[in-house]
């Protein structure tokens, strides 16, 4: 269970966000330093966070278990905040990945198929 946010408005430290999120703290600066996530300086120069930046964490968070890699989260945060459904908007970018999953399935079948019909045949680089 995550821990309880402060009662401060809009302004979370590193260190809440990790407490809320279940996120490292070095994983929040990375998503920071690859763009999902913000933070503003305080003046002691420590990073301070909106409270929307937990839903924000959860969701790529989510969006990583679900096999996405960080730049498709990148660009499909972009594309959901520009829609004016973004349940919508989620449901497109879950059915590309559906697509693609599916595709990768049917790849590894068709591996899978390839090396089966082999198991138990001759080494074909063996001399005889």
């Amino acid at each position: 269970m995550p821990a309880p946010l402060p009662t401060q408005p809009d302004d979370l430290s590193i260190g809440d966000l990790a407490a809320a999120t279940g996120v490292s703290r070095d994983g929040l600066r990375f998503y920071e330093a690859r763009g999902l996530i913000r933070a503003r300086r305080r003046s002691n120069g420590y990073r301070a966070y909106p409270l929307e930046a937990v839903e924000l964490v959860r969701y790529i968070r989510t969006a990583q278990q679900l096999g996405f890699t960080l730049a498709e989260i990148g660009e499909g945060m972009t594309q959901v905040w520009q829609q004016p459904d973004t349940d919508a908007a989620v449901t497109a970018l879950l059915r590309e990945k559906l697509i693609s999953i599916d595709a990768r399935i049917a790849s590894l079948q068709a591996m899978r198929d390839a090396v089966a019909t082999r198991v138990g045949l001759p080494c074909p680089l063996a001399t005889t």
